[in-house]
């Protein structure tokens, strides 16, 4: 069976935009939604077709790519690399995956972000506790290290993965995002209330005249709930604005969201808070 993936996505003439912006009520973080967003993660059913247009752009490689291309493939990687490179899933967990969290299973122990979390920061950030928990440290210390380091470390005894699963090419694509495309979370994300210390008036500007192609100018266009408990963009950015960062920033795995990397941090930290004002429900 092919990459399960959540998003419900109709397909939108995006690839055309000339500029790369898309996707997140302040206060406390809804667990609830949290907790529904991440059982759903990994398991994201393909219920659209892509064009060919947007398969070139999901899944094609620039003929020069830039640095920003790169490190925005790199983090759809880093997201979820099978729903990235439309690769099927490996069988069971990932050896590495620990036995004490039986909370999750198969594919979803296979990313990246599994283990070292939206933060990055793995043991030592929101994966500390919670259904995610592993006791696996983040990759941060990895900072500045060279890209094509990454090859060796998949290809190690404790990542084991071969290259039919991620190529020396795009592990080299993932270890320039690590290297150079990470973000201090902590710098734009209040890491115990999830509030964000963007400016909505700005974020609004962009979402309304770029991210509502999509998710229409309420954020409800888009709902990867089930049933009466819907999931829309704004409930996926108060219950988990450190993964909605991630998303604006390098687009989603498998889809033709668009991804802000070649813009200001602060542009993508706007967007985010404005969409933290959108409806949850």
């Amino acid at each position: 069976m092919k990459n399960k993936l959540k998003y419900v996505v109709n397909s939108v003439s995006l690839v055309g935009l000339a500029v790369a912006f898309s996707i997140a009520n302040i206060g406390g973080l809804n667990q609830s939604a949290l907790a529904s967003s991440d059982e759903e993660e990994a398991y994201e059913a393909k219920q659209h077709k892509l064009g060919e247009r947007h398969r070139e752009y999901v899944y094609g490689v620039p003929d020069v790519p830039t640095a920003e291309w790169v490190m925005s493939s790199g983090g759809r990687l880093y997201d979820n690399w099978m729903n990235a490179l439309d690769k099927e899933a490996p069988e069971g967990n990932h050896p590495a995956w620990p036995a004490s969290n039986t909370k999750k299973q198969g594919a979803n122990t296979w990313r990246c972000k599994a283990c070292h979390g939206w933060d990055y920061k793995g043991v030592s950030g929101k994966y500390a506790s919670g259904s995610w928990k592993t006791g696996i440290k983040g990759v941060t210390q990895m900072h500045g290290t060279t890209p094509s380091k990454m090859v060796t470390i998949l290809r190690d005894d404790t990542h084991r993965y071969t290259s039919e699963m991620i190529s020396d090419v795009n592990a080299t694509r993932l270890g320039m995002f690590i290297s150079r495309g990470l973000h201090d979370t902590d710098a734009y994300i209040d890491r115990k209330t999830g509030k964000t210390n963007g400016v909505a008036s700005r974020g609004a500007k962009i979402f309304q005249n770029i991210c509502a192609s999509c998710h229409g100018f309420q954020g409800t266009k888009l709902n990867w709930g089930k049933g009466d408990d819907v999931a829309f963009v704004g409930t996926e950015a108060n219950a988990n604005p450190w993964e909605v960062l991630h998303k604006i920033r390098n687009g989603h795995p498998g889809h033709e969201m668009v991804a802000m990397r070649p813009f200001p941090m602060e542009t993508a930290v706007d967007i985010l808070t404005y969409i933290r004002t959108l409806p949850e429900k």
